[in-house]
């Protein structure tokens, strides 16, 4: 992953934990409506992708020990993990593309409500991406992948060549000498694997997304509707295609790129589309970017008017992250693929412990503020989520006491202690594990293998019936908080 270069090192500075009156009376843990939904705290556990599911996209039993145990913290809402809304090969992620999904994530449903003793409300985050390959190896992508085109063969004066005479001499050139052959997207997919974007018209795939996302999206959220879930999550951020819709380096000239207007059109059919499949008194909302952080990509400013037109359009709640995008992604090795948090806008969306002055947490309060009261000024009350890099429990009371958010996400922080916000709502906040932002998760994320934290997964590991990584060297989940009193009546008290 991209560091700034000052790389100073922070350390996690989670403040004074409150008393149990003191929490109690909190705006942190009071009640907010998410449309039809009401969550009975302000805290929220954003979509991660922990890896756990089967091969076909099925919830498995690691999956539900993954969720329940989340649920045993009693936040006020999950967001379970991006999940796909098409039947194609996608590893170890959770789908939800046809109806023999359903029974499986009714099951997950189920085991959180039971885990959190309904307390908690569990979202779905549905998500459409476009094809991407892994690195090829050179000699191999020259011989065999690369289209030899009339133009190349006329960059080369190779016109009375056969094919295996060019690919050949390809084959016998340094990079910079096929730098100055190959056009810019060969030389791409050279470099860093073959990438579909939503500007290539040429394809027909591609040039009929906007005919089929808005029914494929519609389908899952009905499936999620009968599954259980209380609401659905339209994954609209980092370097996906619904994002990559939005973002003004979209340029398709269908009426789908360009002006913002055009680029809105699709996120807002895709979401009537959803609405109309699972009625007005569902809970709809969508996760975006308050930033793009790549050259020529949108800015807070344009994220200020996304959010007015979805607030207006209906959303029950925004989420906001920001960066993680393909374009400035660092060259992956030969066979990996590319990954859209490994350069300065993956840094942005998951900033790490070596840091520039700022730091690294909190960076996107601010611009979800101005983006906040740009929707406030045009007079919607949407709730919006504001998450990155919160730990403690003042942060995070400071965010909602000054207007800068609604609710606030802890995902790296609820990895690393399930159990924060009970233990902060009973006055024990300071037998919290405090993550560290090593970004040790994050690193195993990129391999695409079951995400865990350092801090416990490999604490206790002989105790009976946890499961484990393949190896056996990692558990899935961390240690049970060993509470010494009825939680509830706990609360009361």
């Amino acid at each position: 992953m991209w560091r700034p270069p000052q790389r100073i090192k922070w350390v996690p500075q989670p403040g004074e934990w409150p008393d149990q009156k003191t929490a109690a009376k909190s705006r942190l843990f009071s009640q907010v409506n998410l449309g039809p939904v009401s969550l009975e705290q302000r805290t929220w556990i954003p979509a991660m992708v922990p890896w756990r599911a089967t091969g076909d996209g099925e919830v498995t039993p690691a999956v539900l020990d993954w969720y329940a145990r989340f649920a045993r913290g009693r936040p006020g809402a999950i967001v379970v993990e991006a999940t796909g809304i098409r039947d194609i090969p996608s590893g170890p992620l959770l789908r939800i593309s046809n109806d023999s999904y359903i029974d499986g994530l009714r099951r997950l449903v189920d085991i959180v409500r039971e885990a959190s003793d309904g307390h908690t409300k569990l979202f779905i985050q549905c998500i459409d991406f476009l094809s991407i390959r892994r690195r090829p190896d050179p000699e191999r992508f020259l011989k065999e992948f690369l289209r030899i085109t009339d133009s190349y063969r006329e960059t080369l004066d190779a016109k009375d060549w056969d094919e295996r005479q060019i690919r050949d001499y390809l084959v016998s050139l340094d990079e910079a000498s096929l730098a100055k052959i190959l056009d810019e997207r060969d030389l791409e997919s050279l470099r860093m694997g073959y990438r579909e974007r939503v500007t290539d018209m040429h394809l027909p795939q591609i040039a009929e997304l906007p005919k089929v996302l808005p029914d494929l999206f519609a389908e899952a959220a009905l499936r999620a509707k009968k599954a259980g879930f209380d609401g659905v999550e339209l994954h609209y951020a980092h370097a996906y295609t619904m994002s990559s819709f939005l973002s003004r380096l979209n340029t398709r000239n269908d009426g789908y790129g360009g002006p913002l207007k055009n680029r809105l059109r699709l996120p807002l059919e895709v979401l009537n589309a959803v609405r109309i499949a699972v009625g007005k008194d569902y809970t709809l909302g969508c996760r975006y970017l308050a930033d793009d952080i790549v050259a020529g990509g949108n800015t807070v400013e344009d994220a200020a008017q996304i959010g007015v037109a979805f607030a207006e359009a209906g959303m029950n709640f925004l989420s906001l992250s920001r960066g993680g995008r393909f374009e400035d992604a660092k060259q992956p090795s030969v066979g990996a693929a590319a990954y859209p948090y490994t350069g300065p806008s993956g840094y942005e969306c998951m900033p790490q412990y070596y840091s520039d002055e700022r730091g690294p947490f909190g960076r996107n309060i601010e611009p979800a503020a101005q983006i906040r009261n740009a929707i406030r000024a045009a007079g919607y009350k949407t709730p919006v989520i504001v998450t990155g890099g919160v730990h403690g429990f003042n942060q995070a009371e400071a965010i909602l006491s000054s207007g800068k958010g609604d609710i606030v996400g802890f995902a790296r922080q609820a990895l690393a202690d399930p159990d924060w916000f009970l233990k902060v709502r009973l006055g024990r906040g300071s037998e919290n594990i405090v993550c560290e932002y090593t970004n040790y998760c994050e690193a195993l994320d990129q391999k695409h293998v079951p995400v865990t934290c350092k801090l416990w997964d490999r604490v206790d590991m002989d105790e009976k019936e946890i499961l484990k990584t393949f190896d056996g060297k990692r558990r899935l989940t961390a240690p049970i908080w060993e509470r010494d009193m009825d939680i509830d009546e706990a609360l009361q008290g």
